[in-house]
């Protein structure tokens, strides 16, 4: 018999609050087209986007996420000493080591808490949620602060005509904690390495250091058709497989927020799925571009502050992305 004693954690977990920072820079097409040929008009309906944010040298990926933590913690009416972990999604944190999060855990006032970085692209908000809802019901963490941040700028090649109009940065968190009721479904994840080199970074570090073989600083490029046609029909499939598993159909939905990759995608995927007309729908792309691991809790965040969403709402959320890697859920609106 075991003598490791039972862990005493809560019964269920829920998203107890959200926040969000876009930087100050306001990114619209016209500066895109300064450095490729294309058009407003291409641009807008290939994705959707018409503007973006950029960050300011100040406006780190530190920086963003104290922030956006600092209102996910408001709105939970969690103190920063309560946190006992903080979960860091992010690909463009640049220092190999130490982890961006514990570095936010001290700017916060957070104590000692666990903090690590995660790498899972456009699905790392998932996978930092699903974790968090891990520790909170095991027992190892009350709250839990969970992140998404990305500084996309600084990976954007401009002169790429399939890429330079996509992305943007900013920071959306999440608070994580006790939960009376279920208000985090179960998540379907997982990932497809044989598509790894669909969306990749061009040059890795190691080559980087080599002025002989990289010319450029790194990016991040991708095969447009096929991510598209992937993320349209597969994920798809995966957005009903977390309906399925927490019991609910699409008329039981209040909200979907998808990864704000492209609005085609989008579009393309309520038409699969056959959301119904009363489905509210995060369509943040179109001013805040393609933010990775950002992209849902700011899309979130924005639509409770607007009133498209209401606290208590139940919204599927769906990422996907380079690896490739995807992770869907069902949660109750904070």
């Amino acid at each position: 018999m075991s003598k490791i004693k039972p862990a005493k954690g809560s019964p269920y977990a829920r998203i107890l609050g959200v926040g969000g920072y876009r930087p100050t820079r306001v990114v619209p097409n016209e500066v895109i087209l300064e450095t490729i040929d294309s058009s407003d008009e291409w641009i807008r309906s290939r994705s959707g986007i018409a503007s973006r944010h950029w960050a300011s040298p100040q406006e780190t990926v530190a920086a963003m996420s104290v922030e956006a933590s600092g209102k996910a913690l408001a709105d939970a009416g969690v103190s920063p000493e309560q946190i006992g972990a903080v979960i860091v999604s992010t690909v463009s944190h640049f220092k190999q080591t130490p982890a961006v999060a514990t570095e936010i855990a001290h700017r916060i006032g957070a104590g000692k808490p666990a903090a690590f970085d995660i790498s899972a692209g456009c699905a790392g908000f998932g996978y930092g949620l699903t974790l968090a809802k891990g520790m909170v019901v095991e027992g190892s963490a009350a709250y839990v602060l969970v992140i998404g941040v990305e500084r996309l700028s600084d990976l954007t090649d401009l002169e790429d005509r399939a890429t330079a109009f996509l992305f943007g940065d900013g920071a959306g968190a999440v608070v994580v904690g006790p939960s009376d009721e279920p208000a985090i479904g179960p998540t379907v994840w997982g990932s497809e390495g044989d598509k790894s080199e669909t969306i990749k970074q061009t040059v890795p570090w190691d080559e980087f250091r080599s002025t002989d073989t990289a010319e450029k600083f790194p990016a991040i490029t991708q095969e447009g058709q096929a991510v598209f046609r992937w993320a349209v029909f597969e994920m798809a499939k995966v957005a009903q497989q977390a309906l399925d598993a927490a019991g609910i159909t699409p008329d039981d939905l209040d909200v979907f927020i998808p990864h704000q990759a492209n609005m085609r995608i989008i579009d393309s995927m309520v038409k699969t799925l056959k959301l119904p007309e009363h489905v509210t729908v995060a369509r943040d792309v179109e001013t805040t571009g393609n933010t990775s691991a950002a992209s849902i809790p700011l899309a979130m965040e924005r639509l409770l502050a607007t009133g498209a969403a209401k606290s208590g709402d139940t919204a599927l959320v769906i990422g996907f992305g380079a690896g490739l890697v995807y992770a869907a859920t069902v949660v109750t609106l904070p």
